[in-house]
């Protein structure tokens, strides 16, 4: 997965499949996408996949957040399952 360039959607959709399936730990997947939501420099496309990048990018920026030491996610895995397919669905769109 990228290095410092702005990802496309196959790779932010790559990076939620991975959250998904426990190939690659929330923190991993936070840590990737706070670089790179927080350098702001999406682009849109003309048909809004540079907004589409921005709000999914904040979706896995966050994604390993607790209400406090030892508790559970603030998103559990059917939530991060509904979001990669909800991603899935505005990409088709």
């Amino acid at each position: 997965m990228s290095g410092g360039r702005q990802p496309d959607l196959d790779e932010i959709e790559a990076w939620f499949a991975a959250v998904a399936e426990g190939r690659v730990s929330r923190d991993a997947a936070d840590r990737w996408a706070a670089r790179r939501y927080l350098d702001d420099s999406h682009r849109d496309d003309g048909r809004g996949a540079g907004d589409l990048a921005r709000w999914a990018l904040g979706l896995l920026h966050g994604i390993d957040l607790r209400s406090g030491p030892g508790e559970p996610y603030l998103h559990d895995d059917a939530q991060v399952r509904g979001w990669l397919e909800e991603l899935r669905r505005r990409r088709a769109a």
